[in-house]
């Protein structure tokens, strides 16, 4: 959305240029008003404005310094002066502070409408600059090590990729220079002085034991890393070539020992180390990841500077959890940024991965009832609701235990509930959009004739002005200050055929500073002057 600030110390060209002009038509949305340069500062610090069209010479602060400011602090912002003194040296000195046009005073308002529209088309050509391709890939290479890392994290948490998606996501990411059929698995776990040191002495040894690892590994098996939340530094590798990968197992612990050595070596710290072999890659990243910090939890427990392969854990694995009740994004993250077709499709899949289960399996259905009962009940209460109030007398149920003996019963149950969280939330935004509107409107056609910019409107209604501006235009369909125009021109109508006041006056009351302001907008809205309506209709 393109914003305009028109500012000058004389109130009536800041009022025509703002009112008569259709900036529309060539793509300004909304146009702000300023009567001197501190005045468009506070406006500038508020919103993202796009041109500052400003008067030169103005009390107080200068138009030129007003541009000085305005290059410092917001370099993008595009300026154009105007000035009644047509002396080189205002002219010299304007270009000095890269303004993009110089106008001399009066200005028409097709030369000046020309020249929005030409800096426009240059402010158009400069971001398409800025998001071009080479930019883009100076920016994608330098946060390469990140992206990586996120991805593989999702990977690691169970997150369910299409084949042809990650196979995309990997060449973007340049992970694709061998094939990931299969893999190895390294977590290291940081014991004892690692966890003494502070986060920056931490970082950069969690540095160097990725380095040791590549140095280590880097020859025989392509490495892709990423930290954790249980702050375990986890290696996903790849045999380079064939022959290394049907012969590597006994290289590979080796090499893990090694890597172990060195760190309490040259670290100075003890790290403790589970290593897992011929994983199918996607398929058994997550499986053997959490496995591996399965075993860490029961088999390495508090113990120090262990080692340990996965496959040597024969541990009963016990019942099977729900898979897909924990894979992100988690229930209750997507109630939160209201995502209603994801949920719904959360939903679906663990009640799948249920009926995959063993027929009535009790121990799933309390499992998948509480997890998803505790969601609601936390964005309910987030929203300052209790869900008793949205759950009826259905909410008696909860209070009695496990309420369902089926899948089906809870399925209906949850999706019922969504439901009418939806809708609850869904009708409180819009009550309270309609309830602001209402305020907004009241508070115009109160004080018409006194300030009713865009400023002292948000402060009516204690939100912020870019807040305000945009849900009004999203609520209404029109910028705001349209209805304001509106407001005055029915107003003016009104006092034109019931009033005898003079048309000065009436101008007056309305907030415009000079009658031509006022004249000029009024026969843009009924085609004639004020007094030929006068004439007319009274």
């Amino acid at each position: 959305m393109t914003q305009l600030l028109i500012v000058d110390d004389e109130a009536h060209v800041v009022d025509r240029f703002s009112t008569t002009i259709d900036w529309k038509a060539i793509g300004v949305e909304q146009v702000f008003k300023a009567y001197s340069g501190i005045e468009a500062l506070t406006f500038l610090r508020q919103f993202s404005i796009d041109i500052v069209i400003t008067d030169i010479k103005m009390p107080g602060m200068s138009g030129l310094q007003l541009i000085a400011e305005i290059r410092r602090l917001w370099p993008k912002t595009k300026c154009i002066l105007l000035s009644g003194y047509s002396d080189f040296n205002y002219a010299k000195e304007a270009i000095l502070y890269q303004t993009e046009d110089y106008l001399l005073k009066p200005v028409k308002e097709e030369d000046l409408l020309a020249t929005v529209e030409r800096v426009l088309a240059k402010l158009e050509l400069e971001w398409e600059e800025v998001i071009s391709n080479q930019r883009l890939t100076y920016t994608f290479k330098e946060n390469l090590p990140l992206l990586r890392t996120n991805l593989l994290l999702e990977l690691l948490q169970g997150r369910r990729l299409e084949t042809a998606a990650l196979q995309d996501k990997m060449k973007m990411l340049e992970l694709s220079d061998y094939e990931w059929q299969s893999f190895s698995l390294m977590v290291v776990r940081l014991d004892e002085l690692f966890l003494q040191s502070d986060l920056q002495d931490l970082s950069w040894k969690e540095y160097a034991i990725g380095n040791m690892v590549e140095e280590l590994f880097g020859g025989q098996y392509s490495i892709w890393y990423a930290k954790d939340a249980h702050d375990y530094l986890v290696f996903a590798m790849t045999a380079k070539r064939k022959e290394v990968e049907d012969n590597d197992t006994v290289w590979f612990e080796r090499t893990a020992a090694a890597l172990q050595t060195a760190v309490g070596t040259y670290l100075k710290g003890k790290i403790s180390v589970m290593v897992c072999h011929n994983g199918r890659f996607p398929y058994d990243l997550a499986t053997l990841y959490s496995r591996s910090i399965g075993a860490f939890r029961k088999r390495i427990g508090s113990e120090q500077e262990l080692f340990m392969r996965l496959e040597d854990d024969r541990s009963e694995e016990g019942i099977r959890s729900l898979k897909s009740l924990y894979e992100p994004p988690a229930l209750i993250h997507l109630l939160e940024a209201a995502r209603w077709s994801d949920i719904e499709e959360k939903l679906r899949m663990i009640f799948d991965d249920m009926e995959d289960m063993e027929p009535g399996s009790q121990e799933h259905l309390l499992e998948i009832y509480f997890t998803i009962a505790s969601a609601y009940s936390y964005i309910a209460h987030k929203n300052g609701r209790q869900l008793s109030e949205l759950l009826g007398a259905e909410y008696g149920k909860m209070t009695e235990g496990l309420p369902f003996r089926s899948v089906n019963q809870l399925r209906e149950w949850s999706l019922r509930t969504l439901h009418r969280i939806r809708e609850d939330m869904d009708r409180e935004t819009k009550d309270s959009r309609t309830n602001l509107i209402q305020e907004i409107h009241a508070f115009i056609e109160q004080n018409v004739q006194q300030d009713v910019s865009l400023q002292s409107i948000a402060g009516h209604v204690y939100l912020h002005p870019v807040y305000v501006s945009k849900v009004y235009k999203l609520e209404t369909g029109e910028n705001l200050s349209e209805y304001v125009q509106r407001v005055r021109m029915d107003q003016a109508e009104y006092l034109l055929k019931h009033s005898a006041d003079k048309i000065f006056e009436i101008a007056a009351s309305l907030g415009y500073q000079r009658p031509h302001s006022f004249n000029y907008a009024f026969k843009k809205k009924f085609g004639m002057t004020p007094q030929e309506y006068r004439d007319r209709f009274s």
